[in-house]
């Protein structure tokens, strides 16, 4: 089963164009979160009515319990808690008296593999088959991983037995035997989320609305690509992190972040040509129009951390063969629809880098504002190969941000955008959207004037993040007019 093409950089940033950031697990619904189904083609609707073509998301992969989009359990899978039960019932594979939308997803889609199995039709049948043969090079391993993780109470893979730790092939196939039920159930359901997702890209992009996908840089520890290629990152024999990645402080954290997860052994990636880089970009390109690279400036250097050490400021930066790894890229996809997160400690050779390979940097209004006018966040130094936002996931929301600020910084953000009395957050939001940057984002709280206890995300905590909901009664009447006026007002309609 193939998506649709990719539209190549060009297209998406040859005009202007503005966005919405919104999760589709933010989206509304009756179940414990949202998914692909029809409040998913409502909310494309609703873009395409207020005039904006670009749908962004956070990472799409199935999570931890944290439910943080950046520590997936797979880089290739999607995660099947986002399959809308309804859509399966419209495609014949499930009555609608055989599911429980309350219930688990895990109860339902079994029901649904096996009508499936009963009333799919050849046609589904040799696409279900295509599709398991065209993602091969990590289905297999992905699904044998979920069903082993399962069977050991979710517990790390570095906690399994040796023999499956260290993946010994007797072992593996003994599981694979084992298993076999609970592994075709894992293909069955990500062959569905690339199906309802497909099908749903196919319906934006037919509104002239793109799909804006993101990837972090790093993988998490307990994640199907560190155990099936150990070798490939920074762990011992046992499976252990030596080295961890990590972020020194920064306007997030005055202490740095150390996010723990195992950083690459880069020279065995560009020994093999970058490989798994390039499946990996190749995935994302399958499901997106435009990609996001968290996290960017790790290509250019990385702070890495002993994993020994609970603190992130003993870190120090390496050098990282970005260079090499995005003429790979480069090669493999021409031109590489990719946007940089050039956010945090960025140095000229990181600039260098982006610029070199063409990638449109990010701008965000709420670092603009501390006074100095070089302040390259601030309108009048935006590039027109960039990407404004508002604010992003990790900041708070822009009407949170500003009710923060003091008077005289209240002043200053005012007095900038020329004395203008207009409401926050739409001042910001006008802002973003009359910015020479080709791409306008703006989360979708601050179109919806929401609050900090709105936020989707407070970086270095661990509770209450990713669970952010909107519903349709908080979205005012006349707000697609309102966002549509500023579309047309600064030609930023497709």
């Amino acid at each position: 089963m193939s998506g649709a093409q990719p539209h190549p950089v060009s297209q998406v940033l040859g005009g202007r164009r503005a966005g919405l950031l919104l999760h589709p697990t933010s989206l509304p619904g009756a179940r414990e979160q949202g998914d692909l189904g029809p409040e998913a083609y409502r909310f494309v609707e609703f873009l395409a009515r207020s005039g904006l073509s670009v749908w962004q998301t956070l990472p799409l992969g199935p999570t931890h319990e944290d439910s943080s989009p950046y520590q997936c359990l797979s880089v290739h899978a999607g995660n099947p808690r986002l399959i809308n039960p309804e859509l399966l019932v419209e495609w014949g594979w499930m009555a609608e008296k055989g599911f429980n939308p309350e219930g688990s997803c895990g109860d339902w889609l079994a029901v649904a593999h096996n009508g499936f199995l009963r009333h799919g039709g050849e046609a589904a049948q040799a696409e279900y088959r295509d599709f398991v043969q065209a993602h091969d090079h990590w289905l297999q391993d992905y699904a044998l991983y979920t069903a082993l993780r399962a069977e050991q109470q979710d517990r790390s893979w570095v906690q399994w037995p040796a023999s499956l730790r260290d993946r010994e092939s007797d072992a593996l196939e003994e599981a694979r035997r084992r298993l076999a039920a609970t592994i075709e159930g894992v293909r069955f359901e990500q062959f569905v989320f690339f199906r309802q997702w497909h099908q749903l890209r196919h319906y934006a992009n037919e509104r002239q609305v793109l799909l804006f996908g993101d990837i972090p840089i790093f993988v998490a520890h307990d994640s199907a690509e560190v155990w099936a290629h150990r070798e490939l990152f920074s762990v011992d024999e046992h499976g252990q992190a030596r080295k961890v990645a990590g972020v020194p402080p920064d306007y997030f954290s005055e202490t740095g972040q150390r996010w723990g997860n195992p950083q690459y052994d880069w020279e065995r990636m560009q020994a093999g040509n970058f490989q798994w880089w390039v499946e990996r970009i190749a995935t994302q390109l399958d499901l997106f129009d435009l990609v996001r690279i968290d996290h960017f400036r790790g290509f250019e250097a990385y702070w890495e951390i002993d994993a020994a050490s609970e603190l992130a400021v003993d870190g120090r930066w390496v050098k990282a063969p970005g260079e090499a790894l995005f003429e790979c890229l480069q090669a493999c996809f021409d031109p590489l629809p990719l946007v940089a997160e050039d956010l945090g400690t960025i140095t000229p050779e990181v600039d260098a880098l982006r610029a070199r390979f063409g990638l449109p940097g990010m701008k965000v209004l709420q670092f603009a504002f501390d006074g100095d006018p070089k302040n390259l966040y601030l309108p009048h130094h935006h590039e027109t190969d960039s990407v404004v936002y508002t604010g992003t996931h990790d900041n708070d929301t822009s009407l949170g941000w500003f009710n923060a600020l003091d008077a005289r910084q209240q002043a200053m953000v005012r007095g900038y955008l020329a004395n203008s009395q207009e409401e926050m957050p739409w001042l910001l939001v006008r802002a973003a959207f009359m910015s020479v940057a080709r791409l306008a984002m703006v989360p979708m709280q601050d179109v919806l004037a929401m609050g900090s206890d709105q936020r989707m995300n407070r970086p270095g905590t661990d509770e209450g993040n990713w669970r952010w909901r909107f519903q349709w009664e908080q979205v005012p009447e006349g707000l697609e007019q309102r966002i549509r006026h500023l579309v047309e007002v600064y030609d930023r309609l497709p």
